[in-house]
């Protein structure tokens, strides 16, 4: 009798097993759809033409400027500066694509593939990485916000392929990591504040 629970207990650990790795392999559902090139490139200067209203000098008494982006604009300015679709011509300035470190994608890991959606107050981003020599999805989703002049990011969710990972497991890691890199994260000098509110990312000048 122990020896048939033995072999059960055996046979479900391997299943369960088999189905982890197909999760973790399989490609999830993806948060947001590709924009055609015409539409990215639209979205892209939209993205610049908004940031440039942050460099207006105040007037006195006037409100901080707020711009609001999407994650159309936001996608298309991640794929711009990563070389996806052609840089934005911007008056007064060279033909690099005026990236700010909020969004930048260089560094590690390296990720082939990326998609940015915002929903209500959060943030969810879908990229594609190598993990042992196998393309592996990976979803993280959050709160976005800023602290003493640099950005911040509060997890919801993490997935690895269709396999849900607890955020318990990984916070400390994502959060380790976000320190290590902590001058990436820093705001632009004209931005004073980041959220992503009504399912729009929300920069306002300092």
């Amino acid at each position: 009798m122990k020896g048939n629970v033995r072999r059960i207990i055996s046979a479900a650990t391997l299943l369960s097993s088999l189905i982890a790795i197909f999760l973790v392999l399989k490609k999830p559902q993806p948060v947001a759809h590709p924009q055609p090139v015409a539409a990215a490139a639209a979205s892209a200067q939209s993205f610049q033409d908004k940031l440039q209203q942050l460099d207006r000098a105040k007037q006195p008494g006037e409100a901080p400027a707020e711009v609001h982006l999407s994650s159309d604009e936001v996608s298309a300015a991640i794929a711009q500066a990563a070389g996806a679709i052609p840089p934005v011509a911007v008056t007064g300035s060279s033909s690099e694509p005026a990236s700010p470190d909020v969004v930048s994608t260089t560094g590690q890991p390296d990720v082939k593939d990326y998609q940015v959606n915002f929903s209500g107050d959060v943030v969810r981003g879908q990229f594609l990485t190598q993990v042992a020599g196998k393309d592996v999805w990976v979803t993280l989703a959050g709160h976005l916000g800023s602290n003493d002049g640099y950005a911040t990011f509060a997890p919801t969710e993490f997935k690895v392929g269709d396999l849900n990972v607890p955020v318990s497991l990984v916070n400390d890691a994502l959060q380790k990591k976000l320190i290590e890199q902590r001058d990436r994260l820093k705001l632009p000098d004209n931005v004073g504040g980041i959220k992503v509110e009504n399912g729009d990312l929300v920069m306002t000048q300092k």
